[in-house]
């Protein structure tokens, strides 16, 4: 199954649409949106900058044909869910003070924190307007389906945000986190699509299941990328995730291991917390930091467990009739998921 292409089939079917959703916005938050997608750059030029993998309009186009609709009647569905998804990624940004994304100065860096709000408050009503705007009960369906996946993805940024503070969080704890953050919202992406196709409530409830269990084998690998990731691919900083004190899995995992290495972490990210220095520390001590999660068993226990997660959501597949080729791209698009470097 060619991955590449199914990604671009997503990307090429919502992108018209979703650009003709951001010039609805009044200026100059259609302009600060736009350099968000990377469609011009920071003076107003057009560009083509990386828009993200494009993951969730993929599942969302994909799910249209688990009813035999064309992938056609899942496109207001993927820009609903990729309307929703950047507008926590401007929101994200500016909370967790990320100053790049996508290899580029974040919209808060360039146009100012509040323009990362208002933009970021437009796209996710816009979401809602371009499923209602359909008119039909299955848009309905949709919209109930979104709104409440929103709903999970905010409560998944506020726990994160609250974990930040906090010396020690259980790895069920940073899990349901996890699922809410970035679980909700994958899995509202793999039913969206059928739903518009006419999809009944337990077809759609199982490809939710496939898309929670992929959600948290995505943010399982993203949290190796925001430990390990190489800057060239992942666009951020190097120990991205230990910069900003994130109680992410192999963190909280390696806390919990027990053991010489995880006792020592214990104590270094403790007096970090008091640290007035952190912001300056040292490339070196930050790498000294991931030494001893990977030491204490994180790194291998968040492979371990992405892969665990990975082979649940395809599961989930078995209680869903669809054709053998849409199947084949629902596991084809979960191996990418658990083997991607960005």
């Amino acid at each position: 199954m060619d991955v590449p292409a199914l990604l671009e089939r997503g990307r090429t079917l919502a992108t018209p649409v979703l650009r003709t959703a951001v010039d609805r916005l009044a200026p100059p938050m259609d302009t600060v949106a736009a350099y968000h997608f990377g469609w011009i750059d920071a003076a107003g030029n057009p560009a083509d900058g990386d828009g993200g993998k494009a993951v969730r309009p993929a599942l969302a186009v994909l799910s249209a044909e688990v009813t035999g609709a064309a992938p056609e009647a899942g496109v207001p569905g993927a820009v609903a869910v990729e309307l929703v998804h950047n507008f926590s990624l401007l929101h994200d940004d500016l909370m967790d003070g990320d100053e790049q994304r996508r290899h580029r100065d974040t919209v808060w860096k360039v146009h100012g924190p509040a323009q990362a709000i208002l933009v970021g408050d437009a796209l996710f009503a816009l979401a809602n307007e371009v499923l209602l705007e359909l008119g039909t009960v299955e848009a309905g369906r949709a919209t109930r389906r979104l709104t409440t996946a929103t709903r999970a993805l905010i409560d998944g940024q506020a726990q994160d945000i609250s974990y930040e503070h906090r010396d020690r969080v259980s790895v069920e704890e940073c899990l349901e986190m996890e699922g809410n953050k970035t679980g909700a919202l994958l899995a509202c992406a793999c039913s969206i699509g059928a739903v518009l196709g006419g999809a009944d409530d337990a077809t759609a409830d199982a490809l939710e299941r496939y898309g929670y269990h992929l959600g948290l084998a995505f943010q399982a690998v993203d949290d190796l990328l925001g430990i390990w990731g190489d800057p060239e691919a992942t666009g951020k900083q190097t120990w991205s995730d230990l910069r900003q004190r994130k109680k992410s899995l192999p963190v909280v995992a390696a806390l919990a291991a027990g053991g010489p290495a995880s006792e020592r972490l214990g104590e270094i990210l403790a007096a970090d917390a008091k640290s007035s220095d952190f912001e300056n520390f040292s490339e070196e001590e930050f790498a000294a930091r991931a030494a001893l999660i990977e030491e204490a068993g994180g790194r291998d226990w968040t492979a371990e467990e992405a892969r665990r997660q990975h082979t649940i959501a395809i599961e989930a597949l078995d209680a869903v009739d669809m054709p053998d080729r849409v199947r084949e791209s629902f596991t084809a698009l979960a191996d990418f998921v658990v083997v991607r470097k960005r």
